[in-house]
């Protein structure tokens, strides 16, 4: 996989965060720094892992999945793009921040959030990929997106809410129909 798409697909799993971090910002405007960095580097660390944790499980099955995997990785990330863009128009998201001071509520978002790249992990087994590489640009992604979500909800308010979860739907979708391609032509 190349750098590019492997960015696109760190964009696409960070998105969920952002819109989560957004309305951190948006709930709590006086955040102050350390705050913001301890939920991003929660956030951060939880997606940056479940990939691994998917990878490990994909790696098990490997062998018997083989002759499809192309369709096994187009088939979750679509389902995974679709699930966010369906996400878009969900007006009651669970994944509000209720009390951003509150830990359990911290590693509940953290895990709501990264279920996602859990099912990247696992199509990861499928694709020429550097898994350390990999992880280290998911992770940081995140944590950028997650400190960006909360400065961004501070100064726009409710104006965007969970919106942005439609580009990153549209952006998996395209990902996944690029393995597929890509494989399709050899």
């Amino acid at each position: 996989m190349n750098f590019l798409s492997l960015l696109l697909i760190s964009i696409g799993l960070s998105l969920d965060t952002f819109a989560v971090s957004v309305s951190c910002g948006i709930k709590e405007k006086n955040i102050r720094f350390f705050e913001a960095t301890r939920i991003a580097s929660f956030f951060a660390i939880f997606q940056a892992a479940m990939p691994v944790i998917g990878w490990w499980l994909g790696m098990t099955v490997s062998r018997y999945v083989m002759p499809f995997d192309h369709w096994i990785a187009f088939g979750l990330l679509t389902l995974i793009g679709l699930k966010m863009i369906a996400d878009t128009w969900n007006h009651d998201n669970p994944e509000t921040c209720l009390d951003i001071y509150n830990i359990k509520v911290i590693l509940s978002l953290s895990m709501a959030t990264t279920i996602d790249a859990f099912i990247i992990g696992f199509t990861f087994v499928f694709i020429n990929i550097n898994l350390p590489f990999a992880v280290l640009v998911i992770g940081f992604t995140t944590y950028l997106f997650a400190m960006l979500g909360m400065l961004f909800g501070k100064k726009i308010g409710q104006k965007v809410g969970n919106k942005v979860e439609l580009l990153g739907g549209i952006i998996l979708i395209g990902v996944g129909l690029k393995i597929l391609l890509e494989h399709l032509q050899h």
